[in-house]
């Protein structure tokens, strides 16, 4: 399992890894020793987070001369447009995938951003389409660590410290200053990302939950060491600070032996994570589905929560069971990955993006509200659903792409004008 305080280790080579040190003298095979830090040196020793790589060329023979690289539709906060109204709610259907080539880096689609990464903190959500592997070309970010939510299609992560294949109903978290490439096993991919420019996704604390449910450690998995020796003109494009870079260089960078630590790519089976709630009345708060939280300065007020809604079980009593109208503090940008979200039974499709910001109401519309106010509250089973959440404690400010080219349904705030007022100033429960 990766980070989370506890160290990983993994060799391509026997003898690689050196033992009882980590920079020795000379390294078996002619490798170099490079520690790859994702924290400051002197963090505390829970959160202190680097890992040692063993490889054919430091990095620093990785790149060369910089040049300016325009990439158009991957914006960065602060990024607020005059003209852009974020204020409001908003719905996306399914962002097509186009027939022209995309990879990675020219498929990214920003929607929203938030806070400012220039400090780092707050993030952006995209929309990503992939029709085309990346060939001789690397990647990697100096600004964030990427989220990575698959919603159709398959994709392969060929990273530093080795390979991680993902489909729907996974996640990756791909670290900041890790190089990788990314091929399309199976296309088009589609799916979100979200992009954390502040401290680093963890585990939530579980309080009076205790030792299980939720996302458990054991369920996340670490790529094994993995080498590309490869002589070849290769390109790698570096983001910082929003700018994009490219530079050349003469070999593939993944060239990485060995390695051991606790700062690496990992991925996750959504399918491993153990919802919790009511089993007698009421309706807990949203955050008992969180998966990942990266926190902020502010304890219990997060940069990013990362939200999971799967397949469970309802069981509370004389209790309104979807998610109940609300305002919050906090900014939610929602996914659906497939089936149906029971507070939105019609118009969020599978791909389909939703947009609440800070203190703007929102809630079931008339047809969810109905049926659970009359349902018959036998324990029931949610199937075929997996929706997911973005929240951070910053408003999210709409791109020009989610503004006027994405698939915006203007009438989606309209679904709330169909609920009916029903209070006729009598007691009792209509």
């Amino acid at each position: 399992m990766p980070g989370f305080g506890n160290d990983f280790e993994t060799e391509a080579l026997p003898g690689a890894l050196p033992q009882g040190q980590n920079s020795p003298q000379k390294c078996n095979y002619g490798l170099y020793a490079e520690q790859l830090s994702g924290t400051a040196f002197t963090a505390p020793r829970g959160q202190n987070e680097r890992t040692w790589c063993y490889r054919i060329r430091p990095s620093v023979h990785h790149v060369g001369r910089f040049i300016p690289l325009e990439v158009p539709h991957w914006k960065t906060a602060p990024h607020v447009l005059p003209g852009v109204t974020s204020l409001g709610q908003y719905r996306w259907d399914p962002v097509p995938v186009p027939d022209q080539p995309l990879t990675w880096i020219t498929g990214m689609r920003t929607m929203t951003t938030a806070g400012d990464v220039n400090i780092q903190v707050g993030m952006a959500t995209h929309v990503y389409l992939v029709t085309r592997s990346m060939q001789d070309e690397y990647f990697f970010s100096a600004d964030s660590e990427l989220l990575v939510v698959p919603q159709e299609g398959r994709l392969r992560f060929c990273t530093e410290l080795g390979v991680i294949d993902l489909e729907p109903k996974e996640i990756a978290i791909l670290p900041r200053g890790l190089v990788y490439r990314v091929e399309v096993l199976e296309g088009p991919a589609r799916g979100f990302v979200c992009e954390n420019y502040g401290q680093k996704f963890d585990l939530p604390g579980r309080g009076p939950i205790g030792a299980n449910c939720l996302a458990n450690p054991r369920d996340f998995k670490c790529p094994v060491a993995a080498f590309e020796d490869r002589e070849v003109p290769s390109r790698v494009v570096i983001k910082w600070c929003g700018q994009f870079h490219e530079t050349r260089i003469g070999h593939s960078p993944l060239d990485v032996v060995a390695w051991h630590g606790n700062y690496c790519a990992y991925k996750y089976d959504l399918r491993t994570y153990s919802p919790v709630g009511a089993i007698l009345f009421d309706h807990p708060d949203p955050s008992i589905f969180t998966v990942l939280t990266a926190p902020s300065g502010q304890e219990g007020t997060a940069n990013i929560d990362f939200v999971l809604f799967r397949e469970r079980w309802m069981v509370a009593e004389h209790s309104f069971r979807p998610p109940w109208y609300h305002k919050n503090i906090m900014s939610e940008l929602m996914g659906n990955i497939y089936g149906v979200y029971d507070a939105k039974p019609q118009g969020f499709a599978p791909g389909g993006i939703s947009l609440h910001n800070c203190m703007l109401p929102h809630g079931p519309d008339r047809d969810a509200f109905e049926g659970a106010s009359n349902a018959d509250l036998k324990p029931a089973k949610l199937d075929d659903t997996m929706s997911f959440m973005f929240e951070t404690r910053f408003p999210q400010h709409l791109t020009a792409f989610a503004a006027h080219e994405a698939p915006m349904q203007p009438d989606y705030v309209e679904l709330w004008d169909r609920l009916d007022k029903k209070f006729d100033g009598t007691p009792g429960v209509k």
